[in-house]
C-alpha cells in the first residue's frame, strides 16, 4: 500500500483527513472534531548487502475528538482491519487543546 492509497482509505471513513495538520485559509476553515491527521514517523527498512532491500515506512494515524468517541475510534479501527494493517493504539488527553488524541501506529511495507 502506498501513502496515497492510505490517504484515500482514511478519507473513505467520512472523517476529515490531512497530512500532519489542517491549515486554515480564508475559504477553508479548520474542521470540527472528530478529525484525522497522519504523518510519516520513521523508516525501519530491511537492509541487506549494503542496500535497502525492503521499504518499511512507519506512520502515525491520529484521531482527535472532544470526548471519548468510541464510534469514531471504531471507524478508524475497522478501516485498518479492512486494509489488513495491524496497528498499536495509544490515547492521551491534550489539555491545551481540550481534545482526546488516539494514535494508531502502522507500517506500510514496500510502498
Amino acid at each position: 500500500m502506498t501513502q496515497a492509497e492510505l490517504l484515500a482509505a482514511l478519507k473513505s471513513t467520512g472523517l476529515p483527513v490531512a497530512y500532519s495538520a489542517f491549515i486554515e485559509t480564508p475559504t477553508t476553515p479548520l474542521p470540527k472534531p472528530p478529525f484525522v491527521t497522519y504523518i510519516f514517523s520513521y523508516s525501519g527498512d530491511m537492509m541487506a548487502d549494503n542496500t535497502n532491500y525492503l521499504e518499511i515506512n512507519n506512520f502515525q494515524i491520529e484521531l482527535y475528538t472532544v470526548k471519548k468517541d468510541l464510534a469514531a475510534e471504531k471507524l478508524v479501527k475497522d478501516k485498518l482491519k479492512e486494509l489488513e494493517l495491524p496497528y498499536t493504539q495509544t490515547e492521551a488527553w491534550l489539555d491545551d487543546e481540550k481534545l482526546f488524541q488516539n494514535i494508531f501506529e502502522i507500517q506500510l511495507i514496500g510502498g
